[in-house]
């Protein structure tokens, strides 16, 4: 589904409302430039699976233009993995990052660099206004975007 429109059934995100408040003020904080991080929780990768969400991680974005595309640093990453996989026992949910001026869906460059099939990706856009969550689905060689329910739990 790549029209932006919120599926009734399907794959879920859930996110407490806190930690969607604190990557939102990120956002703000960090706005022109992109934000990113990740997520830790519950991941569920079927068809119709709720991930939750327990924990994030800002990570720093590392991109040669900030201000357009995220990139999180790959030490980083990895210490990220090894905190959220080893000490807090939670799997790898998913990523978040921003668009400061929009568009509130993934962008041709956040498709051609998604690599974690059915983990979800959460978009901040900051104009306008609004939060949405899509899996990343791998079909063959290449993939797609699928819009996934954004549950504040």
């Amino acid at each position: 589904m790549t029209d932006g429109s919120v599926p009734e059934s399907g794959p879920a995100l859930v996110v407490p409302a806190e930690i969607r408040d604190r990557i939102l003020e990120r956002a703000r904080d960090g706005r022109p430039e992109e934000i990113c991080g990740i997520f830790g929780g519950e991941y569920d990768p079927s068809p119709d699976g709720r991930s939750r969400v327990r924990s994030y991680y800002p990570a720093p974005n590392i991109a040669e233009t900030p201000r357009t595309r995220y990139r999180i640093d790959p030490e980083a990453q990895l210490e990220i993995f090894e905190a959220l996989e080893g000490d807090a026992g939670e799997e790898i949910v998913g990523f978040y990052h921003s668009h400061p001026r929009g568009p509130p869906r993934p962008s041709a460059t956040d498709a051609a660099r998604a690599t974690w099939p059915d983990r979800s990706y959460l978009i901040v856009s900051l104009e306008p206004l609004e939060v949405g969550s899509w899996r990343w689905r791998k079909e063959g060689a290449s993939g797609a975007f699928e819009r996934e329910r954004l549950v504040l739990g």
